[in-house]
């Protein structure tokens, strides 16, 4: 196995307090064991402004006890899960995106859940966090929508990659994350057929064969312990990967495009498997 020395920032978590958090709190907590890093769980608490009450501070005041004992549940929860892993707990005020946006900043990586929503639902969501916080996070973003598939055997993890720079960065965390769970890699490489076929289907398919051996030739290397299968998929880019890793540990791609809804940086096949991919979704930034 690789050595994965420890490093001084930490996982941080996005806690809802009128949702569920438990799949993306157990994530982050087995990870946070792996990678022997600590955890911050961060709550935050949006301004309150109603015409009606002219003093509402006794109201604000209670919510902010209520959601600072949910806090504490949680961090008491990892506490139970994994005694040697340190937490804790911030209470912010401010809306959740912008918050979690500025603990990126320091983070090794961003923990998430997710309601499945669809795309324009998820983004008109007044408490939407997961496109916000993935398009706009320097550091890798964990998007968890159901539970890990750690019964499938053997298990794996999927990295999808397209040649670009930020695929480059997924297909390097791939290779760490497989090796720190013991597990496979599948790579894959999706050839949607353009409309107008310029060039020989096979000549297309050879090219991302070559692109797949190139890309996967020094990290096997590096990690000789991780087996790594390569596959080439024709198809719709998020249709493909999001049945490839069905039963997946974890899908890592890429966080790439020009513009997106409003301008965010994050691209098509990011946004398709945020909402599609019922493993986690791990988003890496380019560098």
């Amino acid at each position: 196995m690789t050595s994965h020395p420890s490093a001084s920032r930490d996982i941080v978590v996005g806690i809802d307090p009128d949702r569920d958090w438990h799949l993306a709190l157990a994530w982050a907590a087995d990870e946070a064991q792996r990678r022997r890093l600590p955890m911050r769980l961060v709550l935050a608490v949006p301004p309150q402004h109603d015409t009606q009450q002219v003093d509402d501070t006794p109201r604000q005041t209670a919510l902010r006890q209520a959601v600072s004992d949910r806090l504490e549940q949680a961090c008491n929860w990892v506490r139970d899960r994994h005694p040697e892993v340190a937490v804790t707990g911030d209470l912010l005020s401010g809306f959740p995106a912008p918050v979690l946006g500025a603990a990126a900043r320091e983070a090794r990586m961003i923990v998430l859940g997710s309601r499945h929503l669809s795309r324009t639902a998820e983004f008109f969501s007044a408490g939407s966090l997961v496109v916000p916080v993935t398009a706009q996070a320097r550091c890798p973003v964990v998007v968890v929508g159901d539970a890990e598939h750690i019964s499938q055997q053997p298990p794996y993890v999927v990295a999808g990659i397209d040649g670009s720079a930020s695929a480059t960065a997924a297909l390097t965390f791939a290779f760490d994350e497989a090796d720190l769970r013991g597990a496979a890699l599948r790579v894959v490489c999706v050839w949607q057929p353009p409309l107008i076929m310029l060039d020989d289907e096979e000549v297309a398919l050879r090219a991302q064969r070559t692109l797949l051996s190139e890309a996967t030739a020094s990290l096997s290397e590096k990690y000789p312990d991780v087996h790594v299968t390569h596959e080439v998929l024709t198809g719709h880019p998020v249709e493909e990967l999001a049945r490839a890793a069905e039963h997946a540990l974890a899908v890592v791609v890429g966080r790439r495009g020009r513009g997106g809804y409003t301008g965010m940086r994050i691209g098509s096949v990011v946004h398709g498997l945020l909402h599609r991919a019922h493993c986690p979704v791990i988003t890496i930034p380019t560098g």
